[in-house]
């Protein structure tokens, strides 16, 4: 199959590409560092000619509900009017578990308008609804740390590896459209505090970490508010197993 992967060079869309590629797919590459503006449009016909299906990988990294609402919608809706042109008979989405359990993120916020914009769409659809990454407690200290201290909020979470999310997308891609799939997730759930302390020893490193949730997580997300759904499918790969390799 001829299958695009929108947001190739980013973390789980390079991967994606690559399980597609040793399955024995076409993959066409699709960034603005390639020359194709998501955003604009510009480039996005070129790209989908012959394709037969997308895997949409994008992300966004901005702290505003309504920038990120606006970002997500403009990519969403240029790739399905140009899967729509081009006759591309399968949309695949990365989403995330338990999207609508939370308010006030703002990468929610964007993930909902993506998903409400491709089940109304005319192209047919898969989404992958996955928990956070293993990297995600890493992501977030860095995000802060600064002299040796980094913030990280004190969330319940059942990380899943992003080689593993993107073996699902790859799966899914090749297969017929599935609406929404079952939650993906790890094998079992983690503190993000001591995720990232792990993460820090394992690399080396002495970080002083403060639990708060004064910052992009609050409150909202404690308790079992990211932990994935029931029938959740199940990815082989411990945080362990991740971070013996990272």
């Amino acid at each position: 199959m001829r299958i695009a992967v929108a947001g190739a060079t980013g973390n789980i869309g390079a991967l994606t590409v690559t399980a597609l590629q040793k399955a024995g797919h076409d993959v066409v590459r699709i960034s603005r560092s390639l020359g194709v503006d998501l955003v604009t449009g510009e480039g996005l016909d070129a790209a989908l000619t012959g394709v037969d299906a997308v895997v949409d990988a994008t992300n966004a990294t901005a702290a505003d509900p309504a920038e990120t609402v606006a970002f997500f919608g403009a990519v969403t809706r240029n790739l399905l009017a140009a899967e729509e042109r081009a006759g591309v008979r399968h949309h695949v989405l990365l989403s995330i578990a338990g999207v609508d359990r939370v308010e006030g993120n703002a990468h929610y916020a964007g993930k909902r308008e993506q998903e409400r914009l491709v089940t109304a769409g005319t192209v047919p659809w898969s989404i992958v609804p996955a928990t956070q990454f293993h990297d995600f407690a890493a992501m977030l200290a860095g995000w802060t740390e600064q002299d040796g201290v980094a913030t990280i909020p004190p969330l319940l979470v059942q990380p899943v590896a992003p080689a593993d999310v993107a073996g699902v997308l790859a799966e899914v891609a090749a297969g017929t459209p599935q609406g929404r799939c079952p939650d993906l997730a790890g094998p079992e759930p983690q503190d993000l505090v001591d995720m990232a302390r792990r993460t820090y020893q394992a690399r080396g490193r002495t970080v002083k970490l403060v639990p708060t949730w004064a910052g992009l997580f609050g409150p909202e997300m404690a308790g079992n508010a990211l932990l994935p759904g029931e029938g959740a499918r199940i990815a082989p790969t411990t945080f362990d197993e991740w971070l013996a390799t990272a």
